[in-house]
């Protein structure tokens, strides 16, 4: 007996900037994602832990060649580190494994901001997705492994104190690149202050090049998709799920994230020809001449990633038209 084939999806494309729940998994999120478009392919650009909320852009279909250049932005975290206690997962979701009476004072804080700004040396944390010897180091720190996790090169540009709060935590907001682990932060600046900390609240709030003003809500993706009645009436009513009008509206164009390129336009005719795996020449007065990387684009939509060399565009990725 032949095996039916998995059914495919909608080849839709763009991104979804989710604001992404506490309590709700990256995993988790692209899955739900990915089903309410009913999209043939998802992924994520920078997992967000279940205890943290915040931006998680969401690639569907053709935007998953993209990633790579979201991952690479810059992304901006406001958190609150609560001093006192250490925890094995450096958040409030592990066991307290340190505790101090001391608690640090504003200026004392203050003066330790620059040792955490610039490019520094960072631990990620015992229970991070991070692969050691092939195994996830979270799957081997709850098996009650030490994990020997070599510090990395991570860069931080901005390390601002926002506010001391009247239960002795302190809220911070910082902008960093690709790596950086705001528990890590956490953890160190509470061994240095001899006070020791822990992740109580975490909320991603950009990621280059997306702003909160992309922001959309997961209750905002159901009303786009089953409208005021909801999921379970549309069902009860045996509604064909096709209308995908409303909730299309609400994706960002898969060329977004491909702002930190240079930009090339092309005509039909040469666009075509790059979709065909080509090479072209440019044409056009301020036309970049080299450039390792470059977005080619024709009448707005995105044709190509390639590279430049002696004014002549070279595909590496192609996207459908």
């Amino acid at each position: 007996m032949a095996r039916r084939g998995k059914k495919k999806g909608r080849s839709v494309s763009g991104w979804v900037i989710l604001d992404k729940p506490v309590g709700m998994g990256s995993t988790e999120a692209v899955a739900k994602v990915k089903w309410l478009y009913q999209a043939d392919k998802a992924g994520h650009a920078g997992t967000l832990d279940p205890l943290a909320s915040g931006m998680l852009p969401i690639a569907l279909g053709e935007a998953t060649k993209t990633v790579p250049y979201v991952q690479d932005g810059a992304k901006v975290y406001r958190f609150t580190v609560a001093w006192g206690e250490e925890r094995s997962t450096d958040d409030l979701e592990g066991p307290v494994t340190r505790t101090s009476d001391k608690r640090p004072g504003e200026d004392d804080i203050r003066a330790l901001l620059p040792k955490y700004t610039g490019v520094i040396m960072q631990a990620p944390p015992q229970f991070s997705a991070i692969k050691i010897a092939g195994e996830r180091a979270y799957d081997m720190a709850r098996s009650g492994e030490v994990v020997d996790i070599p510090e990395r090169e991570v860069e931080i540009g901005r390390f601002d104190l926002l506010e001391m709060r009247p239960d002795g935590s302190t809220v911070f907001e910082i902008e960093c690149g690709k790596g950086t682990y705001v528990r890590s932060l956490a953890r160190d600046m509470g061994r240095d202050l001899g006070c020791y900390g822990h992740i109580a609240e975490l909320r991603r709030t950009e990621v280059d090049p997306f702003t909160p003003e992309d922001f959309v809500t997961v209750p905002e993706l159901e009303l786009a998709r089953f409208g005021e009645a909801g999921q379970a009436a549309w069902e009860e009513a045996g509604k064909p799920l096709l209308d995908f009008g409303a909730i299309d509206d609400l994706l960002i164009d898969t060329g977004a994230a491909l702002e930190c390129l240079p930009q090339v336009a092309l005509s039909d005719d040469a666009a075509h020809r790059i979709r065909l795996g080509n090479p072209v020449i440019i044409r056009g007065r301020d036309a970049p001449v080299e450039a390792e990387e470059a977005c080619a684009t024709a009448r707005g939509r995105l044709v190509a990633i390639g590279a430049i060399e002696a004014g002549m565009f070279k595909p590496k990725r192609v996207f459908a038209g």
